[in-house]
Parts: C-alpha cells; sequence; structure tokens
C-alpha cells in the first residue's frame, strides 16, 4: 500500500484558481496511477482526473475538461491537479488515490486501491 496525504485546498471565490498537491510514500510511486476524485455533502464520490504512471496520458471527467490539470513529478513523488476559473459547483472534499491498474487510465473509483483523507475547497459565489 501507499500513503497518500493531499494539501493546497482552501478557500476562494468564484474564477480564482487553487493547486492540490498529494504526497506519496510507502511505496515505489512510479508504479501507480494516480487519480483525483471529489465528494459534495450528500453526494456521491465522483471522479474529476486521473494520471498514468510515466504521465504521459491523462483523463478528466467532463465537467472539468479544459479547467484543471493533473500532473505528476515521480522524482518528488507527488501528483497535483491545477484548477482554473473555479466554480461554486466545485466545492467539495478532494480526494487522490492511487491504482496498480496498467492496460489504460483508471478513472472507475473500484480501479483505485489507497485512497488519501482529502482536503476541502470551497469556492464562494
Amino acid at each position: 500500500q501507499v500513503q497518500l496525504v493531499e494539501s493546497g485546498g482552501g478557500l476562494v471565490q468564484a474564477g480564482d484558481s487553487l493547486r492540490l498537491s498529494c504526497a506519496a510514500s510507502g511505496r515505489t510511486f512510479s508504479s501507480y496511477a494516480m487519480g483525483w476524485f471529489r465528494q459534495a455533502p450528500g453526494k456521491e464520490r465522483e471522479f474529476v482526473a486521473a494520471i498514468n504512471r510515466s504521465g504521459a496520458g491523462t483523463s478528466y471527467a467532463d465537467s472539468v475538461k479544459g479547467r484543471f490539470a493533473i500532473s505528476r513529478d515521480n522524482a518528488k513523488d507527488t501528483v497535483y491537479l491545477r484548477m482554473n476559473s473555479l466554480k461554486p459547483e466545485d466545492t467539495a472534499v478532494y480526494l487522490c488515490a492511487a491504482s496498480r491498474l496498467t492496460i489504460a487510465i483508471p478513472n472507475n473509483r473500484a480501479d483505485f486501491s489507497s485512497w488519501g483523507q482529502g482536503t476541502q475547497v470551497t469556492v464562494s459565489s
């Protein structure tokens, strides 16, 4: 198992930007595909973005495509989520996750085996 710790959340206004970070430890980071999910109060956890092990391939939910960008630095064992043009509907706890999937870029909650505790992002209108 890999341990994941998110940071970078906060309270921002609509239209602002934030960058979330997720630091990994415990296993070889580069052997995991990584993803970001979010969960708003009373709602199901939903997929946001994912990146393959090398960083060459990414996948996004339609709701964030063109506004969010996922990246990773395997030398620093860290994955990032850059969020631009934030909207109030982006308000949620954002969670980082790790997947052993190698054939394709994972985008299903069941594909991920390790999870962080999450960081709160609140966007005011």
